[in-house]
């Protein structure tokens, strides 16, 4: 029965990740609710948005984060019209600078929410950097990296608590 069970499981993870269609692989497949409840938990973990006090956004798949600036970054800078981002392959370090962000308003320096190596970085952006006012957290991302310590994913503000700070007076 447990072999059964993994064997299931094993098959509803592949369809899942094929189809990204939770409800139908659970109806289809019989897996258990409780697996069913763990898998769908593990991607909603992984799609979360994490952030810092310096409206840097950050989303984790596996090793590899996405870096962006939050909407209310944007919605302050006004039209982005220049974006240096970090170059592939550069070591980055939490919380230094690592790019700059120019627009009609303002410059401000781009800060890392990681610390690890790029791996890419949005050539879109760097293009037409009005793509970060229209889809900041879509097609307006910044760069990927490869976090070197994941442990400092503890240190940022999950979505409730970085609303909550953009309440207050401290940003």
């Amino acid at each position: 029965m447990a072999l059964l069970i993994a064997q299931v499981g094993r098959h509803a993870v592949k369809t899942l990740v094929s189809h990204g269609d939770l409800l139908g692989t659970v109806a289809r497949s019989r897996i258990p609710i409780a697996m069913a409840r763990s898998i769908a938990t593990t991607q909603w973990l992984r799609d979360e948005r994490w952030y810092t006090e310096k409206h840097e956004w950050i989303t984790l798949h596996g090793k590899i984060g996405t870096v962006g600036i939050s909407d209310y970054a944007q919605d302050a800078l006004g039209d982005v019209v220049y974006a240096q981002l970090p170059d592939v392959g550069s070591i980055i370090k939490k919380d230094e600078e690592c790019g700059a962000l120019e627009s009609v308003k303002a410059a401000s320096e781009l800060i890392s929410p990681v610390s690890g190596k790029v791996t890419e970085k949005n050539e879109a952006v760097e293009s037409k950097p009005g793509l970060i006012n229209k889809s900041c957290y879509k097609d307006g991302w910044l760069f990927k990296v490869e976090l070197s310590d994941p442990d400092e994913l503890k240190n940022l503000m999950n979505e409730e608590a970085y609303n909550t700070f953009l309440k207050t007076d401290a940003h």
